[in-house]
């Protein structure tokens, strides 16, 4: 499948198909990560940097995870969580092949 990304608003999506799974902002002292959970959104929100993402999107299972200037992010973490999310949004069927 072809990955897509874009940037509006300061932020930076990644979408599949069309379709935004991982959202990414980076500024000078914050690193933002949004993304959809519908299998362990529950789990995420008891850490203290996740919280839902906005009331529309919180309660369609995005979380966001923020991290300031000197935290540690759990990267392995947030590589299954972008895993999941993608999995999430990613069209069932395969994509065809476009050959002319």
């Amino acid at each position: 499948m072809r990955l897509h990304d874009t940037a509006a608003w300061g932020k930076r999506f990644v979408r599949v198909r069309g379709k935004i799974f991982v959202s990414l902002e980076v500024t000078a002292d914050t690193l933002t990560v949004a993304v959809k959970l519908p299998v362990s959104s529950e789990m995420a929100l008891t850490l203290p940097f996740a919280s839902p993402s906005d009331r529309v999107l919180g309660a369609a299972g995005w979380v966001t995870a923020r991290f300031r200037k000197g935290d540690h992010p759990p990267l392995e973490l947030l590589k299954e969580w972008i895993a999941q999310s993608y999995r999430a949004v990613a069209p069932t069927k395969p994509e065809r092949s476009r050959t002319a």
